[in-house]
């Protein structure tokens, strides 16, 4: 029996380690309870522009490369494949359109600024380079760049969790109890399906080991491990580098 293109790109060496993405130190501070005001603030305003910027726009690609044709029967096998592929792009996109609202109403109970940052390159890239993938017009580059995102994304937020589970005690501070949400967004049971559920779209497409689509998944694949890795900050000199606007309104008070 062959192994399914998931399973294969989960085991796949890339360019950069897996764990270089899912065990970042930004994530193992917040499962410790060490992760800083400022750094998390920077992270969640990072996060909103991919989620409120990038992810639309990536979808609404996705969705515009559907192979849609009256030749399809309304029981065929392509024409059931593209339902499914609609019922998944629009559930993300509705669930998207929650998230920037949650990270809107969370930023506002905790005071983490929002405003007071600029884009980082490596959100730019981010979403440069799922704009790109998806303007290529390959249905299954863009399924597949998608479930990828999820995927890392999923695996990066339960290595958090498994820290926290493990921290003896974490001080009860406007930060932590931030992060315990976001973690429980990103571990729950329904994200994990969403997840499997992608998985099972990726490997219906049926891509044949060897074949193009297969490397470009490969390709895919390793790349999206390279942007997750740079997307979580870092601190120092990035900090206040990126913190000029609330530096120019402390200036000018």
């Amino acid at each position: 029996m062959s192994v399914s293109l998931t399973t294969h790109l989960t085991s796949f060496s890339t360019v950069r380690p897996y764990s270089a993405a899912t065990e970042h130190p930004f994530l193992t501070a917040a499962g410790n309870g060490t992760l800083s005001h400022e750094l998390l603030a920077l992270y969640l305003s990072q996060d909103r522009l991919y989620a409120a910027h990038g992810y639309p726009r990536f979808i609404g690609l996705l969705l515009a490369s559907i192979p849609f044709s009256s030749q399809h029967g309304v029981e065929s096998q392509q024409e059931q494949l593209n339902e499914r592929v609609v019922r998944l792009a629009t559930y993300s996109l509705t669930n998207v359109i929650r998230e920037v609202a949650f990270f809107v109403e969370t930023a506002k109970r905790y005071g983490l600024d929002l405003e007071a940052w600029r884009e980082r390159k490596q959100t730019r890239d981010y979403t440069a380079e799922m704009i790109r993938v998806a303007a290529a017009g390959r249905l299954e580059d863009a399924v597949v760049f998608l479930w990828a995102m999820e995927r890392v994304y999923l695996d990066a937020w339960k290595y958090a969790a498994s820290v926290r589970s493990s921290t003896a005690s974490i001080e009860a501070t406007p930060t932590n109890a931030a992060l315990a949400g976001f973690i429980d967004n990103w571990t729950n049971s329904e994200f994990e399906r969403f997840v499997d559920d992608l998985a099972d779209l990726v490997n219906a497409l049926d891509i044949k080991p060897g074949s193009e689509s297969w490397a470009r998944a490969e390709e895919i694949w390793s790349r999206v491990v390279e942007l997750e890795e740079a997307f979580w900050p870092v601190g120092g000199d990035e900090l206040i580098a990126l913190y000029v606007v609330r530096r120019a309104i402390q200036k000018h008070a």
